[in-house]
């Protein structure tokens, strides 16, 4: 393949997914009530401002959409390294995340202390503890959404401000059997399942 200077290759993105139409037991499809994963329905929490298509940084919506996990972030000083296969990096006490759309490093991994705003990765409250990375936005639109996670709860079902968050053996038991080509299924209506 030839690439030049001022594009980059054409990153394979998984097949569209009609509004109602089915998903593959290795996908993880999240409803605003649960999420199921290989056959097992688990409870979840998304955005306050529930799962919509339109995303705006800020509005608290988990996004609807397919997208994949790039990479997972734990605290290597709480924890041991988690199992399964997508690529751990542990979190230290400077990493962040950039939130603010006139950021050039918008919905981008940053190390504090930085010039805007910019969420701290390893908090107090332990959310990040245990925390996915999807490619959500990955094109880094300002505005268009950031720091869309895979994280820990707070508590049962208390609403994100637009991410996925499950308890704490519920996302390890879902890390430990993620495969390369499982999706993150979010939508807002009802969905099957089918084997692939």
């Amino acid at each position: 393949m030839i690439v030049f200077h001022d594009e980059a290759p054409a990153r394979p993105q998984p097949p569209p997914l009609a509004r109602g139409g089915s998903v593959a037991k290795d996908d993880l499809v999240i409803r605003p009530w649960g999420a199921r994963f290989r056959g097992r329905f688990l409870p979840c929490s998304v955005g306050r401002g529930g799962i919509r298509i339109e995303k705006v940084e800020g509005d608290g919506v988990t996004p609807e959409g397919i997208f994949r996990l790039r990479w997972l972030y734990w605290r290597a000083d709480r924890r041991r390294r988690p199992v399964g296969g997508l690529r751990a990096v542990p979190l230290g006490p400077f990493q962040g995340w950039a939130e603010t759309p006139r950021d050039p490093a918008y919905n981008r991994p940053i190390r504090h202390p930085h010039g805007f705003a910019a969420d701290r990765m390893a908090r107090g409250d332990g959310l990040y503890d245990l925390c996915a990375v999807t490619d959500q936005n990955l094109a880094c639109i300002p505005g268009a959404g950031s720091a869309i996670f895979v994280h820990l709860w707070r508590k049962p079902r208390h609403p994100t401000a637009g991410c996925v968050a499950f308890q704490r053996r519920d996302l390890e038991w879902i890390l430990a059997r993620w495969r390369p080509w499982s999706r993150l299924v979010i939508r807002a209506g009802t969905i099957s399942v089918r084997s692939r």
